[in-house]
């Protein structure tokens, strides 16, 4: 009969691995995590390029427009912050600086969800602006927020301090 595995007991659980092994199982893990964002940060780039050159993307009032641009160059952002951690382990490959790179990568996978998040309640914000008008609009986008703070930042937050 198998057993559960055993709950996370922190950082007191000894893994048996020497600080190398540790770095690269966790750039491993942390390169893992990043695949897997940056898909939804191309799923919404993609959507925002296409959006321009829809028939009815010339209909947009300026608060749309600016939230479109806005959306779109937060998208890119988070892109670009999302992918460092593949570029610093490109630059530094053999370099004996594994442990620094997953140190700088886990804040920019930080900063990353961020913008992400803020890229994905602006894509939120413009569609149900369009289809629902200003008040709902900012009624949802406001519940986004809250939904990506309370999940991606405040979650972790309170399980780091127990």
């Amino acid at each position: 009969m198998a057993t559960a595995p055993e709950p996370d007991r922190g950082p007191d659980v000894e893994r048996h691995e020497t600080p190398d092994e540790r770095a690269d199982r966790n750039l491993v893990e942390l390169l893992q995590e990043l695949r897997v964002v940056q898909t939804g940060v191309q799923i919404v780039f993609a959507f925002l390029l296409g959006l321009a050159f829809t028939s009815r993307f010339p209909q947009l009032n300026d608060f749309q427009t600016g939230v479109y641009v806005t959306t779109l160059l937060l998208t890119v952002v988070a892109s670009a912050v999302l992918a460092t951690p593949v570029a610093l382990h490109r630059g530094l490959f053999h370099r004996g600086a594994k442990r620094r790179i997953v140190a700088l990568s886990s804040r920019l996978a930080e900063a990353g969800l961020f913008f992400l998040a803020l890229a994905l309640s602006g894509a939120v914000l413009l569609i149900t602006d369009v289809v629902l008008g200003p008040v709902p609009a900012a009624v949802i986008t406001a519940l986004t927020v809250l939904m990506f703070a309370g999940l991606w930042f405040v979650l972790p937050w309170t399980q780091r301090q127990r």
